[in-house]
């Protein structure tokens, strides 16, 4: 308990109509004389059941009541009921503790449940969702480089190569597929006249001269169907340069608004304007069609994907319309094996 000792000479009384009776006493000498003829009996002393009034008892003196002091010489000294003082300050700490404890909870719950909300369906455990059709492919992982080889996009690899085995590239098939054996090829590598049957005649041959005069090296393909009919293949084409891929697919191959050479069936191709623009990849460059009505018994979906020196092709079909969702998946995967 802090005391405070005043001198009743220091204090100076209060003037105007409001000025009062001041705790530290008179200020008079006739006052001072007048304390120091009444001695210490002539103030009320508290009891030890009187509670401190005043600030540091944490509640406020009820009106009209009497200051609590001693008066030693002529100084007033302010006193309070030690027992009563800590009892109400005990009461006064619990409160404080138990008020902070209650708004920390409320914040941390205010908290929890904002990013409870702000999460998407599927990130909050529990909450199942409807599924939106994609399928469930293994992990996708990159083949190993050969040792101090650099990747396609690496600065110091000025042709654009893909130095890992081109048949390693290829995106695996989803869980549940049948794999398309035609597509195996002899030794996983796929003969250029496979690849070309997918144009029909006309278009195949004028394909085939192209592939020969921008120097093609390898062709791996990978094809699979799945439960609901969708049949998916991919091609990838490598070439010597970077350069020579790139003015194939952007010369020859691929339009913004539609393919060059249309697939076998597929005459009505258009740029595919729901194949959204966020999921690209970085230095993967992307032509993604899908066949326009009036189609025939079966829809066709294509993307044509440049890579440093490999072109991938990716066709997908099915009977009535083919499902946006796995060729998007599909093609975003492979990007990423590429890229």
């Amino acid at each position: 308990m802090t005391e405070q000792t005043t001198s009743v000479e220091e204090i100076q009384p209060e003037s105007g109509p409001q000025a009062g009776p001041r705790v530290a006493g008179p200020a008079s000498e006739a006052g001072a004389a007048e304390l120091e003829a009444a001695g210490p009996q002539a103030v009320e002393r508290p009891s030890a059941e009187q509670p401190l009034a005043g600030p540091e008892a944490g509640v406020l003196p009820s009106p009209g009541a009497p200051p609590v002091a001693a008066v030693e010489g002529d100084a007033v000294e302010v006193q309070a009921a030690p027992a009563k003082a800590k009892k109400n300050r005990r009461v006064l700490r619990a409160v404080l503790r138990w008020t902070a404890a209650t708004v920390v909870f409320a914040a941390v719950g205010s908290a929890a449940a904002y990013g409870i909300t702000g999460m998407e369906r599927t990130d909050v455990p529990g909450l199942a969702t409807k599924s939106d059709g994609r399928w469930d492919y293994p992990t996708i992982v990159k083949p190993p480089l050969p040792s101090g080889s650099p990747g396609p996009f690496a600065e110091a690899n000025k042709a654009g190569a893909h130095y890992a085995d081109l048949r390693k590239l290829l995106l695996p098939a989803p869980q549940g597929a049948k794999a398309d054996a035609a597509l195996r090829g002899e030794d996983g590598w796929l003969p250029r006249k496979t690849f070309l049957a997918q144009f029909g005649k006309a278009n195949g041959e004028s394909v085939d001269q192209m592939l020969t005069d921008y120097g093609l090296r390898h062709v791996a393909a990978r094809g699979w169907t799945v439960a609901d009919g969708t049949r998916t293949r991919v091609y990838l084409l490598q070439f010597g340069t970077a350069t020579a891929a790139y003015e194939l697919v952007t010369d020859q191959l691929a339009n913004y608004d539609s393919p060059t050479h249309a697939l076998r069936g597929a005459d009505l191709t258009e740029r595919d304007e729901l194949f959204p623009d966020k999921v690209s990849v970085d230095e993967v460059v992307r032509f993604a069609y899908t066949e326009s009505k009036p189609y025939g018994a079966e829809q066709a979906r294509e993307a044509y994907l440049l890579a440093g020196d490999t072109v991938a092709l990716i066709v997908q079909t099915r009977k009535g319309k083919t499902p946006e969702i796995p060729f998007q998946q599909t093609v975003v995967l492979q990007s990423q094996l590429l890229g």
